[in-house]
């Protein structure tokens, strides 16, 4: 029987941006561990607000980080893991019940699966659709807070679920970008439910955190507690809204104003009267402190969607792991002094649990979401090929479990 070549697993995120694209595989040496073995990433710019507007724009994207990563990996990219973006996705609260009808009354993994379905049964405009549904906590007959219910016995199952649903056209278009782009859909997920995968610890899932996604075009907010996710949601403001604020604020070209902003924006108490820029071999000076102003007045109104968000669901100022902040935007100083202030939250900028392989390039905020989808592509079902000889490898399958425990006791 001839051996198998390594399993592969992909990430892609196609943000406002930027896409990137990342190839990770299990550690030969090191059973339980994941290797970045390949990324890419190319500017994009046929998105608004995380939404596909141009589509030739996007493909070219999408093809220039893929072929990146396929040189940098040596592997050929043919499906992956894929966020969805942009203020039309939405998170619901659902309630599914169904009758226990085995004679013995033991509740099998198909009931579990039937009263997750009946949840998603509810009345939708015919525009969207059902992309992601969470369960949060079963009751049996009454009995609250069960978190796998497969082996009780009951006559009632009953689940609380957070389902997410986007927008039909924007999901169709990303499929188009897909299918022009030689890419196969493994799953689609939210994007900061991807980040919150690669920064996230189990401490931190179990006692109640928030997670900020602060892209280009959109931020991407998810709450995770008791290990579940509690609330997703998509906020209409990210790096580009400051990038336009400080054009206006300081009269002055965008370009102008990006580099100002990538250079001198920050969020702490200005030491100094001005900041220069060079732009087109000419130099641009600007008031230090009316940067400081303009900046700190857009992240305040971020913040400011994120506490409201939380206080939907009761959650304001009570979330014991606090706020984790990653994404392009995630690098302005001071972000995280800030954040901690406005949320009353303990904050932090994240950082990306223990990975191994080529973490020079990728051991960044904004490349939080791309590491997130690989470990994605690997947790919501590994593609375990049987290549020629029908037989699958053993070795592989026993390195993917390895992973797959890990990840999930993180």
């Amino acid at each position: 029987m001839r051996d198998q070549s390594p399993i592969h697993f992909f990430g892609l995120d196609i943000g406002t941006s930027a896409v990137r694209c990342i190839v990770g595989m299990p550690d030969q040496d090191n059973p339980g561990e994941i290797s970045i073995i390949g990324h890419g990433s190319a500017k994009n710019i046929g998105m608004r607000r995380g939404v596909v507007t141009h589509i030739d724009d996007v493909v070219e994207a999408v093809t220039h980080a893929v072929t990146e990563a396929e040189r940098v990996s040596g592997v050929s990219i043919r499906n992956a893991t894929v966020n969805i973006n942009g203020t039309h996705v939405n998170g619901l609260n659902s309630k599914g019940v169904v009758a226990i009808s085995a004679a013995d009354r033991e509740i099998s993994t198909d009931d579990r699966y039937r009263a997750e379905e009946a949840a998603t049964i509810m009345q939708l405009p015919p525009n969207r659709e059902i992309i992601q549904v969470f369960a949060k906590n079963y009751r049996v007959d009454g009995q609250d807070n069960i978190k796998d219910p497969v082996g009780m016995h009951g006559v009632r199952l009953e689940v609380d679920t957070h389902i997410v649903t986007a927008a039909t056209p924007t999901l169709k278009s990303l499929t188009t970008v897909l299918e022009r782009s030689h890419v196969s859909l493994n799953h689609i997920t939210v994007s900061s439910l991807a980040a919150a995968e690669a920064v996230l610890s189990r401490q931190q899932k179990e006692s109640g955190t928030i997670l900020l996604d602060i892209g280009a075009g959109t931020t991407n907010l998810v709450v995770v507690e008791d290990g579940e996710i509690q609330h997703v949601a998509v906020l209409p403001i990210g790096g580009i809204h400051i990038t336009n604020d400080l054009a206006i604020g300081l009269k002055t070209d965008l370009d102008v104003a990006e580099l100002v902003k990538i250079n001198h924006a920050t969020l702490e108490a200005p030491d100094y009267e001005s900041v220069t820029v060079v732009h087109n071999e000419k130099e641009f000076s600007f008031s230090r402190s009316d940067v400081h102003m303009i900046t700190e007045a857009r992240v305040d109104e971020l913040f400011e969607f994120a506490d409201k968000e939380l206080k939907k669901i009761g959650r304001s100022r009570k979330l014991p792991g606090g706020a984790v902040i990653v994404g392009g935007t995630a690098k302005l100083p001071a972000i995280a002094d800030f954040a901690k202030e406005k949320l009353q939250l303990p904050a932090r900028v994240g950082t990306l649990q223990p990975l191994r392989g080529l973490l020079d390039t990728v051991d960044d905020p904004a490349f939080a979401t791309a590491i997130g989808l690989m470990q994605l592509d690997m947790l919501l079902g590994p593609e375990i090929s049987t290549g020629g000889n029908g037989y699958p490898n053993q070795k592989a399958m026993g390195l993917v479990e390895n992973l797959l425990n890990r990840l999930r006791r993180r």
